[in-house]
């Protein structure tokens, strides 16, 4: 367990990277690709030219005997919900960084993007069940309480049960919010909860990958043991028939892993802890800025 001062050099670490990141680079593009709910009626004024005709308010124009029109604003405040795993596998990391550090980072920014377009953000972790649930609210103080959540945060349990944190998230979150799932997707078993909240929300996948899950290395006889489960398994890394198997198994699950994003419309965000996760959030942003103007 790392001390108090420790944790808060790590917090305000990621704070100040994270916020000028957004504030450099990202702001901007949050704000043109996710909209508001829709429009708020604000008030009836007086018809001027060049008002649409089909905004003119019929029943307080007759009344008044003058042309009156309704005027609406759009409703910018949106929920931003991380739904975020914080199962034992997210403590792997190969290289610098391991996959909940690299996922609470990007989190990071997401928070504070949406922060400082005055929305919602709230927090869900889960392992095998829901480990934390945090309401959508604003402000400085309540993301970096987020921050600290994702990072330091002790899950009572080491498995993953994505469907859990689904139908979870589609029972306590009833308006439309902007969803970001964040996990290895180490699990299965999850469509119909998914195709749910992907229909009730604008729901995105963000697949964490470690390059050291991907292949095995030729180091001979090794014991591989499940951070999730604690079983483990002696094997010759040296045997090459193995090492194409576990390749082969490692790309069909990434495979179906995007297959079922695919499914139900989902967007997706694949992060690589040993690559620079920037270009990655940049690509997702200008993917979304297309298609909305082209829409």
């Amino acid at each position: 367990m790392q001390d108090t001062r420790e944790i808060l050099k790590k917090i305000r670490r990621i704070e100040l990277r994270t916020r000028r990141l957004v504030d450099s680079m990202f702001a901007g593009s949050y704000h043109s690709v996710f909209k508001g709910r829709g429009m708020n009626f604000e008030e009836v004024r007086e018809y001027t030219p060049g008002d649409e005709i089909r905004s003119i308010d019929w029943n307080v124009t007759a009344r008044m005997n003058t042309p009156f029109v309704k005027k609406f604003t759009e409703e910018r405040e949106l929920t931003v919900m991380l739904v975020v795993d914080v199962s034992a596998s997210g403590n792997f990391g190969s290289v610098k960084t391991s996959k909940r550090e690299l996922a609470a980072e990007v989190a990071s920014i997401l928070a504070f993007s949406a922060i400082q377009n005055n929305d919602k953000v709230g927090l869900l972790l889960f392992s095998d069940e829901v480990e934390l649930f945090i309401h959508p609210k604003k402000g400085r103080l309540h993301t970096l309480r987020l921050i600290r959540e994702m990072l330091f945060f002790e899950p009572k349990h080491r498995g993953t049960n994505l469907t859990a944190a689904l139908e979870y998230l589609n029972k306590v979150v009833t308006r439309r919010a902007v969803v970001f799932l964040i996990s290895d997707f180490m699990d299965e078993g999850y469509s119909r909860p998914l195709a749910i909240a992907a229909r009730r929300h604008d729901l995105i996948a963000i697949p964490v990958v470690d390059p050291g899950e991907e292949d095995l290395p030729d180091v001979g006889i090794v014991t591989l043991e499940d951070p999730e489960t604690g079983e483990q398994i002696d094997i010759n890394t040296s045997n090459r028939a193995l090492r194409g198997a576990y390749l082969a198994l490692e790309d069909r699950r990434k495979k179906s892993i995007e297959q079922e994003f695919r499914k139900v419309g989902m967007d997706m965000i694949p992060l690589r802890t040993n690559e620079d996760y920037l270009h990655v959030l940049r690509a997702f942003f200008a993917r979304r800025e297309k298609r909305r103007f082209s829409a």
